[in-house]
């Protein structure tokens, strides 16, 4: 029986219920999400090399003789396994973390072709974590794409090859729903082909042609509803008319600083919006540190002083709580007329019944809470603005999840994704734009150092006396457990590290977006209560809390990040009086490398490293960078693909001017991949 999207896992020959819970983990439920499952990456198997020519910070492989039994030793936490290897050239040491294991599987004598990143220390090459294999194995392994897949503990990359190519070996691919045209205009191959060679590529150019083909859907799914989202807010009237008041401008000379140019200039654009007859749909995209949110703020106040109720959300319960507790602070210190609610998640059904009651009868003129807080069972009195903060993004479900409450309120979006202005318009077509250009007065610059991997007994040091100081410090890696990608350090293990490697007063924690939501509430409040030292964690972190304490950042793998990003990351230090670091430490020490990773140390301006970062980046690797904010697309990516993101968008314009509707003939697969819910739009939940 062929297969479909929506069939179950357990329908896959090789998956019982075990396994399935570990797919479930990865929220892959059916066979579509499967196949939407996309490599992060693929391995290529390269001829071994000698020893005598391996180079550091390199991904290599090398046939050589086991010379002894291999010897443990157990750490404060860790157990190290480490044995030598030789060819007719030299020696390798081997090192294995937590797999004593190894002693009883490599006997002296045997030889295997042993494959992982190699390091120089001292006189020697070391290999971390090698996998080694047969040289018949390695042999049938040479010169084939292998894809590579995020994976979860007891679920290894061959049995997610192997669950895939059963898939799409009995799948009933969906009918093309593209016109021909727009295939022959974008030069993409058919979606059934893609679907195929993404996963099971004969060659480089197959795999990128795939890629070419299920990017430019995310982009056109993407802009085509953010078009029709744009035609739709258009139509909505101002029902909430407001008139400046002096409760603003009270506010604004009782501040102990002066707002900035930009600051005053985005005021005054949103005071027109909220005042003129069509309902607001303004974005304020700023750098870290700029001062969105007490401009947001402003627009809260002006929403509460002409009697109506204001909404804030936050993307974490965390940074909910500390959006709450510094309205209440301004309300006792500025007496303001905020009478706020928090409204999140883990509250008890007790305490949002209460909150429901408040904000119903306007009690409550002031809602700050998660997204959650607009999906809740809540009804408004008279919602007038809603202003939504990073990484949310406002579209057409929310519009008319309120619409149906009777509610078409502003909407105003904050950003501190720094992004050129060429993709911006692109991106943010639907909204109208403010750009906070300055930071205020004062702020110290974050100091920037970019280094390889030899540097990082320095910086551990450097961390623990930032700590002695009474300091806090974030350490990124780009994985969360080990065996996701071989090459790259992980949350878990390198707390593990980092633990042994530091004083045993120095509180480690980790945190990364596969915990329950109350574990990471729970690790993030306990960071901004100064009960964790370090911090090590995924990117989850980006927009995650305010931590003025925080001043070291420090990136590990940051060749992995795009640039934007790494400086998303680098705007969680330097929010406090004290002079703060970001150390981006890169394990690829290339030329072109460490230059594009320099323009850190030239630069704390987001905008100018976004614009770098858009001109240094081609099409490149087929996986090799990713970004994450503001727009986290599943395969797509802004800068790589960024002249198939103008294509899109120019498509998408043509389309929408010849026939918005999508009525005619040709495009009749297309409005029914829209309708039926088929469109691939899971990763823009918001639109």
């Amino acid at each position: 029986m062929a297969l479909t999207k929506d069939s179950s896992l357990l329908e896959l020959k090789g998956i019982g219920e075990k396994s399935q819970k570990l797919y479930t983990k990865l929220g892959l439920l059916t066979v579509g999400d499967l196949l939407r499952n996309f490599p992060k990456d693929y391995e290529r198997f390269e001829k071994p090399v000698k020893i005598k020519a391996l180079t550091n910070s390199t991904i290599s492989a090398v046939l050589g003789t086991v010379l002894t039994t291999p010897a443990s030793r157990k750490g404060k936490r860790l157990t190290i396994t480490t044995v030598n290897v030789k060819d007719d050239t030299g020696l390798l040491s081997l090192v294995f973390f937590n797999m004593p294991f190894q002693t009883k599987i490599l006997k002296p004598g045997a030889t295997y072709i042993f494959r992982g990143r190699v390091e120089v220390k001292g006189p020697s090459f070391v290999m971390e974590q090698p996998k080694y294999y047969s040289p018949a194995e390695y042999d049938r392994l040479t010169g084939i794409l292998q894809p590579k897949y995020s994976l979860t503990k007891g679920l290894t990359n061959q049995a997610m090859q192997k669950a895939v190519k059963t898939a799409l070996s009995s799948y009933a691919f969906p009918e093309e729903y593209l016109p021909a045209d727009m295939l022959s205009r974008a030069e993409i191959t058919d979606l059934k082909t893609a679907l195929h060679d993404i996963h099971l590529p004969t060659s480089e150019k197959d795999a990128i042609t795939a890629r070419r083909r299920l990017v430019f859907d995310e982009f056109f799914n993407f802009l085509f509803c953010m078009r029709k989202n744009k035609d739709f807010v258009a139509t909505i009237a101002n029902e909430y008319p407001m008139i400046e008041t002096a409760d603003t401008v009270r506010y604004v000379e009782s501040l102990p600083f002066r707002l900035t140019k930009g600051q005053k200039q985005v005021w005054a654009e949103i005071r027109e919006d909220m005042e003129g007859q069509r309902c607001m749909n303004r974005l304020i995209q700023g750098d870290v540190g700029s001062g969105k949110t007490i401009v947001a703020f402003l627009a809260l106040l002006m929403a509460v002083a002409n009697g109506y109720q204001g909404a804030l959300m936050a993307p974490t319960e965390v940074l909910a709580m500390q959006h709450y507790e510094n309205v209440c602070k301004d309300i006792k210190k500025y007496h303001l007329a905020f009478k706020p609610v928090l409204l999140v998640g883990s509250m008890t059904a007790k305490e949002k019944r209460e909150q429901y009651e408040k904000i119903a009868s306007g009690e409550a003129n002031l809602i700050i809470g998660t997204h959650a807080l607009i999906q809740e069972k809540v009804v408004f009195k008279n919602l007038a603005l809603v202003v939504t903060d990073e990484q949310h993004r406002f579209g057409v479900r929310q519009r008319e999840t309120l619409a149906e409450k009777g509610l078409r309120p502003h909407v105003l979006v904050m950003s501190a994704t720094p992004i050129p202005r060429t993709l911006a318009i692109i991106l943010y077509g639907d909204l109208q734009i403010s750009v906070i250009k300055e930071l205020p007065e004062g702020r110290l610059p974050i100091k920037n150092c970019v280094v390889g991997t030899s540097y990082r007994p320095k910086a551990w040091q450097f961390i623990e006396k930032q700590v002695a100081e009474g300091h806090q410090a974030y350490v990124i890696c780009p994985q969360v457990e080990e065996g996701e990608m071989d090459d790259l350090e992980n949350v878990t293990d390198y707390a593990e590290k980092l633990r042994s490697a530091l004083s045993p007063s120095i509180v480690v924690a980790y945190l990364h977006g596969k915990m329950k939501a109350a574990d990471k509430t729970r690790i993030m409040e306990d960071f901004a209560h100064k009960n964790i030292d370090v911090l090590v964690s995924t990117t989850v972190i980006e927009v995650g809390i305010n931590v003025p304490n925080a001043t070291v950042m420090m990136v590990e793998n940051a060749e992995r990040f795009g640039l934007a990003q790494l400086h998303q990351l680098r705007g969680r230090v330097g929010r406090g009086d004290a002079q703060s670091y970001c150390i981006f430490l890169s394990t690829n020490e290339s030329k072109e490398t460490m230059e594009r990773l320099g323009i850190l140390n030239r630069s704390n301006d987001g905008f100018f490293v976004a614009s770098e970062d858009l001109r240094l980046r081609g099409p490149g690797d087929l996986f090799g960078i990713r970004q994450s904010g503001e727009f986290s697309f599943h395969i797509g990516d802004i800068y790589n693909d960024a002249e198939l993101l103008k294509l899109s968008s120019d498509i998408v314009d043509d389309l929408m001017r010849k026939d918005p509707d999508l009525a005619l003939p040709e495009h009749q697969r297309l409005k029914a991949y829209f309708t039926d819910g088929t469109a691939n739009t899971v990763d823009f939940r918001s639109i």
